[in-house]
């Protein structure tokens, strides 16, 4: 059974349709990624599967109806890091990283060793020790998004959803990060992950899903989605690319000056 399955969904914002008759299946093991131009639809699908903002068709969350899902039911299927990195809480980073273990503890029950032992392999994982005893309010952008992440990685539910997890992380914290979304996927999760850098999801990503005008272009391996022609058609840009030992290298040269809109 696929652990995400979404069928005809169409979203629409005010007047304007952003999803368009998607098709999108998801199971263990697998780690997307979902990139396209600015507009095409990445943020929205990810919050469509949650519930997050109206849509029409059907999206089940391990067989059943993401919608008649309570959040908390929700919450250990999906764990997810939206754009925002606004903190509102006056707590510690190891206190707000243990969060992320409450969709796991019935009303009122207390965190255990258990849940300790799964923070501090999030901690660990995200190179956040250094800082774990100060208030989260008082961290940069970059460590503010790596706390975050950690106390997603703290849900362990089975489905990561995570809306441009790298942006304002400094490079080794980009490949840190998606080593580990990597390393989630091989253990049996499912990541999907947004980005616009299109190397780290040729580099990291089993399988790349296309967005261009609502709809899906392209989905499959990374050298059959990051094409030459889909790389002008999409984003309007010319393209160097190398498959080497350690994967595909993509890096854009040019524009080609064509309305990718």
């Amino acid at each position: 059974m696929s652990l995400l399955r979404v069928s005809r969904l169409d979203v629409s914002l005010g007047s304007k349709k952003v999803l368009n008759g998607i098709e999108l299946e998801a199971t263990s093991g697998e780690f997307i990624g979902l990139i396209g131009p600015n507009g095409a639809g990445k943020s929205t699908l990810l919050k469509s599967i949650l519930g997050l903002v109206p849509s029409s068709g059907e999206i089940l969350l391990d067989g059943k109806a993401s919608g008649q899902l309570s959040a908390v039911q929700r919450a250990r299927i999906a764990a997810y890091l939206p754009q925002d990195r606004e903190i509102g809480w006056a707590i510690s980073v190891e206190r707000l990283v243990m969060l992320g273990r409450m969709p796991h503890k019935s009303a009122f029950a207390a965190t255990d060793a258990k849940d300790a032992l799964i923070a501090e392999e999030a901690i660990r994982r995200m190179d956040i020790e250094a800082f774990r005893n100060r208030s989260a309010l008082e961290l940069s952008g970059g460590e503010k998004a790596r706390v975050l992440i950690a106390r997603a990685l703290a849900q362990q539910a089975p489905l990561l959803l995570a809306d441009e997890p790298t942006a304002g992380l400094d490079p080794a914290h980009q490949i840190g990060l998606m080593q580990s979304f990597a390393g989630l996927a091989e253990d049996g999760s499912t990541v999907i992950a947004s980005t616009h850098d299109l190397a780290l999801a040729a580099r990291w990503c089993t399988r790349l899903v296309l967005l261009h005008g609502g709809r899906i272009l392209a989905d499959g391996e990374p050298a059959n989605v990051l094409t030459r022609e889909n790389l002008r058609r999409v984003f309007g840009v010319e393209v160097y690319l190398e498959t080497t030992q350690q994967g595909l290298i993509v890096q854009p040269v040019a524009m080609t000056g064509e309305n990718n809109g």
